[in-house]
């Protein structure tokens, strides 16, 4: 009896000392880590998500969300490592497919890309963003009939999704739709004036139809918000514009 009361009053004891974390502790260091990266300071986020993995390595949620962190500083080899451990803790949950697939994208892995995105889609037959990231893939293996129906069906179910439509858009630029291409960015711009990707993609179609005022009064505008536009690299492999559209931008931007 005495060596169980001793046995009792050390652990009391003990636990006085290392006091487990609370369940508002840990919802406090998530939501820090979260904060963090919402903030975009990535390394104190990702320092913060190695913190709460260590405490919590059980937590899918949060190794998603690492997983994310350590894609935009460099690392999608660790991301897809991250998002496997997440799947692997909560396989129903959809969000680490798409999360993975995007890693792989940054891999040029479009196949296995394009599988995530099929199967999240499989299961949830209105997820715009598999539609729209599978968009992109298919764009990127030059299957742009493909890409079109996906980028509409992405703005269909979210008609807010303004880069769902401009995309779409680029896809009928691309697959010669002139008219259609034409109609949906000044639909776009008319509701998002400074909505830049709209004003880059109607500056090459108005200066490719030989409007060359308007062209040059979109590029202004295009200019002052994101001159990022003018690099025909971001433009293919980062922003993953179709050629047609590159190739007339950078005529137009040559004469200048």
């Amino acid at each position: 009896m005495k060596n169980l009361l001793f046995i009792s009053i050390f652990l009391i004891l003990f636990l006085r000392i290392n006091p487990v974390l609370s369940l508002d502790d840990r919802e406090v260091l998530f939501k820090d880590a979260l904060t963090a990266s919402s903030n975009g300071q990535f390394e104190i986020s990702l320092d913060k998500w190695n913190q709460y993995l260590e405490k919590f390595p059980n937590d899918a949620a949060a190794f998603s969300n690492r997983g994310n962190v350590r894609l935009v500083v460099g690392d999608p080899k660790g991301a897809i490592k991250d998002q496997n451990n997440a799947i692997n803790l909560d396989a129903n949950e959809l969000d680490p497919y798409i999360n993975r697939g995007i890693a792989k994208e940054a891999l040029g892995l479009w196949l296995d890309a394009k599988d995530d995105y099929s199967l999240v889609i499989s299961r949830d037959k209105d997820n715009f963003s598999a539609m729209y990231n599978l968009a992109n893939v298919e764009g990127s293996l030059n299957n742009w009939e493909n890409a079109r129906k996906l980028y509409d069906n992405a703005a269909k179910t979210n008609p807010g999704f303004a880069m769902a439509r401009s995309s779409l858009a680029l896809a009928d630029y691309e697959l010669g739709n002139f008219n259609k291409s034409e109609q949906e960015l000044r639909k776009l711009i008319r509701r998002y004036p400074t909505f830049v990707d709209a004003r880059a993609a109607l500056t090459a179609l108005t200066w490719s139809k030989g409007n060359y005022g308007e062209a040059e009064s979109n590029w202004v505008a295009v200019k002052e918000l994101d001159p990022r536009y003018a690099e025909e690299d971001w433009l293919l492999e980062v922003r993953r514009w179709p050629p047609s559209p590159v190739r007339d931008l950078m005529k137009f931007i040559a004469l200048k």
